[in-house]
């Protein structure tokens, strides 16, 4: 009996153990306080989504702590930690800038560069990477974040859509909603959740009835161009289809079956459209009218937000 023991504790031992998942969230410099509450509330609840997920390392920044130094320090303890067969997910959120040639990702005090980003990245072993650039202009940090092992989402098709973008709001609800696990396997891909991000900030402007300012683009190959959707020509998203962003288990499955939460979550959307509506119309409203309606919502947003940190 001891030796069968003995037996079954090795066998158990050397079963496979599930790869690690170290996830990094920056929400960056806001600039105005809607976007500076936006930024941090759909990081954090980015952050409570991951906590709920098995084998997960999990690293958020937002607000006075989404600086060069401490994204930079975060990247570099993962470098230490993270092995060639773990995964990493970084999502950036905010504000980017294209001169033409460089992309920065906007922070408190001096900003980071894609080159830079990069760099830190490839220090990294994981060898499978995911970034997903939810900011404005993202579409210029493509081409110095491509590396093979490396899938790239940016909310922007190149760097000179410098507008606002809401890719972030819909790639939060893709984690958040159990329709984007299309293939019921029990957990989100980043194809699933790219493909769900994309139709809603589609159906977002078109709610809006306003033109499109945002196209978001991914590029899983290492090389080449970004494309939208996958064709039978293009390898591209075989990468994306086989990178799990989310298993539905655990706390986080509880959260997101839960209808009072996806209660709150449709609340979250209707507020965050009306203040992107006003703020659309605030060249032909009154400034007392436009501050007094876009307070008033904010205020509202706020409240929703605690409910959903609870």
């Amino acid at each position: 009996m001891r030796h069968i023991s003995v037996t079954l504790l090795l066998l158990v031992l050397s079963l496979p153990c599930r790869a690690a998942v170290y996830y990094i969230t920056v929400a960056g410099l806001g600039g105005e306080p809607d976007y500076e509450q936006r930024f941090t509330a759909d990081a954090k609840n980015i952050d409570k989504v991951y906590r709920g997920s098995a084998a997960a390392h999990v690293i958020t920044l937002s607000g006075a702590d989404a600086t060069k130094a401490k994204l930079t320090a975060a990247l570099n303890e993962t470098a230490r930690e993270a092995k060639p067969e773990d995964d990493l997910v970084l999502v950036l959120i905010g504000h980017g800038s294209f001169d033409g040639e460089e992309y920065k990702f906007n922070l408190v005090g001096p900003d980071i560069s894609a080159t830079e980003l990069a760099s830190a990245l490839d220090k990294i072993a994981a060898r499978r990477q995911l970034v997903v650039n939810t900011t404005s202009a993202s579409g210029g940090s493509l081409l110095a974040l491509q590396r093979t092992g490396r899938a790239v989402i940016t909310a922007t098709k190149t760097g000179t859509e410098k507008n606002a973008t809401v890719f972030a709001r819909y790639w939060l609800q893709a984690l958040q909603d159990p329709a984007c696990d299309t293939d019921k396997s029990g957990a989100i891909s980043a194809l699933e959740a790219f493909t769900y991000a994309d139709r809603k900030t589609a159906e977002f402007y078109s709610s809006q009835k306003r033109l499109a300012t945002e196209h978001a683009v991914f590029e899983d190959m290492g090389k080449g161009e970004a494309v939208r959707t996958i064709t039978q020509s293009s390898r591209e998203g075989s990468l994306l289809g086989s990178f799990t962003v989310l298993r539905m288990d655990g706390g986080n499955a509880a959260v997101v079956n839960d209808p009072a939460h996806q209660t709150l979550l449709a609340k979250k959307e209707e507020l965050e459209r009306k203040v992107d509506q006003l703020k659309y119309e605030k060249a032909v409203m009154e400034p007392g009218e436009y501050k007094q309606a876009l307070t008033a919502t904010l205020l509202e947003l706020a409240k929703v937000q605690q409910e959903l940190e609870k």
